[in-house]
């Protein structure tokens, strides 16, 4: 099935717990646990260094706050992109975070995942 095919409502049901999982891992630092849901070429194409290195230094990345809400949903090719707006514990403000859907192997997986 192509993820473009779901109601919104089902891809948050899909995407929701696996921000909360991004958010959570990226608070303690665990990129191994960060990435265990990316695709293969998403885990391919992260550099492992620069990853831990943004862990390690990146205030908004060891801060964000479960206060979170979803923004919309766009739908492209096969893959879905989630907006969210995201807040830290720390640092005043929002931000936008971005997460792309679709499947892998027939499992849901993450093909990509920021904030902006």
């Amino acid at each position: 099935m192509n993820i473009v095919e779901k109601s919104n409502e089902e891809i948050l049901s899909m995407a929701e717990p696996l921000w909360r999982e991004l958010v959570k891992n990226s608070n303690q630092g665990k990129y191994g646990d960060f990435a265990k849901n990316f695709s293969t070429s998403l885990a391919l194409a992260m550099n492992q260094v620069v990853a831990g290195h943004q862990f390690a230094n990146s205030e908004l990345a060891r801060s964000l706050s479960d206060d979170v809400d979803s923004l919309g949903i766009i739908r492209r090719g096969e893959h879905v992109t989630v907006l969210y707006r995201q807040r830290s514990t720390k640092k005043q403000g929002e931000w936008l975070g971005r997460l792309v859907l679709g499947y892998e192997d027939g499992k849901v997986r993450i093909f990509g995942a920021s904030i902006f």
